[in-house]
């Protein structure tokens, strides 16, 4: 392990807990009917808990078990807050300290600005996170227990709870006859307590203690912060306007205030959650675009969100408005951004804009299904968001491992996974001279 690069054990660590999933998935109780399950099967869903995604080959209220499904929250757990930070804590009830070495694991594993602190970081992770996540447990149970008892009303908002704040799509409401949350579209208590969760899940776990150390002052937040909230603010209310003037098109007999509801949570979930009120198959193709480019872009660092981060979206725009200005500095809120971060930014949009477009031709081809279709599962499964058409259950075998793998990409991160199977260090000891070139 020593030998081991930082990328490659948490690339490695998210492997290792998808393929003890599998195992478990595999088992035949794990099924209701006490059939063992296709490896494949388990582990199409097995990727898709640890990468906290929720896209499904099946229902998971009506083909799991009570023990499969036990095993599917505790890999949303561990996807959320990242295997390291569980590693961090068994570390600490034993009393051991931890190296130097598993701190810059831990760094990289929750996207942590500085190593300093990073030993507390993982205490606030875990009691916000649990905090969070019973208090949504708490709200819920006053929905559930009326409907379906002490026991299992508590057991149903524990697991969507933790399912909502970690921004995994997962949930056991096949009893009601319709996918996903469709049966409690218009219940307003429901629908704020799941985007609540979705929202504070989806921020990041440092811009929580950065909005607690600020008092909520804006002025006084750090610039990583003020660039969340901004950005998050933005495509919620623009998502909501725009889901609203193309998704509800056909929903006519749906009042006003339903369709703002359904369009405030479509905006909230296609970053990254992917719970859904509506059949998102019937609505117009321009909706489903608008959808599209949401899940794509999705949460913020260091949360349980994926996407390629709301704070590159927000890197990529100063930078085109610094380029259009004729300035030299990428500037934010009366900060420079320096270019090593631009660039950063840029290579990762590139690569998750190319594994989402070629994925979505290759599946295109191999299930001869429209293109909007096809991009509209490939930004589902890279974006870790788990929203669909209906068509997932229905792939071969060749587009599940696709899928897996953009999963995988999407949650592990795209320069974790490129530096992991890295052979070579590139350093550069000199530079070359410079030509100009014209472009545009």
């Amino acid at each position: 392990m020593r030998r081991l690069s930082t990328t490659k054990i948490i690339a490695m660590g998210f492997l290792i807990i998808i393929l003890l999933g599998t195992g478990l998935l595999s088992l035949p109780i794990s099924t209701r009917t006490g059939q063992a399950t296709d490896f494949l099967d388990a582990g199409f869903t097995a990727t898709s808990a640890t990468c906290v995604t929720g896209l499904s080959v099946f229902n998971t209220w009506e083909y799991w078990s009570i023990f499969g499904q036990i095993v599917i929250l505790c890999l949303i757990q561990i996807g959320g807050v990242g295997f390291m930070t569980f590693a961090v804590i068994v570390t600490r009830l034993f009393r051991r300290k931890l190296s130097i070495s598993n701190q810059v694991i831990m760094q990289e594993s929750v996207s942590a600005p500085t190593l300093g602190g990073v030993v507390s970081l993982t205490g606030v992770i875990v009691f916000g996170t649990l905090a969070f996540e019973l208090m949504g447990a708490i709200a819920y149970s006053f929905f559930y227990i009326p409907h379906l008892g002490v026991a299992k009303g508590i057991y149903y908002s524990i697991f969507h709870s933790v399912s909502a704040f970690c921004n995994a799509g997962f949930d056991l409401m096949g009893y009601t006859g319709e996918n996903s949350l469709i049966a409690l579209q218009g219940n307003i208590y429901y629908n704020i307590i799941t985007m609540a969760l979705i929202i504070i899940g989806g921020l990041g776990f440092f811009v929580w203690v950065d909005l607690w150390e600020s008092k909520f002052r804006f002025n006084h937040m750090k610039l990583h912060t003020k660039l969340v909230i901004t950005v998050s603010s933005i495509l919620i209310l623009l998502g909501t306007l725009l889901f609203f003037l193309l998704g509800t098109q056909k929903y006519e007999d749906m009042s006003v205030g339903r369709k703002i509801l359904v369009s405030m949570f479509h905006s909230v979930s296609a970053r990254t959650a992917g719970f859904e009120t509506v059949d998102l198959s019937t609505i117009s193709q321009p909706a489903q675009m608008i959808m599209i480019l949401l899940m794509m872009i999705g949460g913020s660092p260091g949360s349980t969100a994926g996407g390629y981060k709301t704070t590159t979206l927000g890197v990529l725009f100063f930078n085109f408005i610094s380029t259009f200005k004729k300035k030299n500095d990428v500037e934010c809120f009366h900060r420079s951004i320096s270019p090593a971060i631009v660039k950063t930014a840029f290579t990762i949009f590139v690569m998750y804009m190319f594994l989402f477009i070629s994925s979505a031709i290759a599946i295109s081809v191999l299930e001869d299904l429209p293109l909007l279709t096809s991009m509209f599962e490939t930004s589902s499964a890279i974006a870790t968001v788990g929203l669909s058409l209906d068509v997932t259950p229905n792939l071969h075998s060749a587009s599940h491992l696709i899928l897996m793998f953009l999963m995988y990409f999407g949650r592990v991160g795209p320069l974790t996974i490129f530096m992991a199977f890295s052979s070579k260090k590139f350093s550069s000891v000199s530079s070359l001279p410079e030509e100009e070139i014209k472009v545009g």
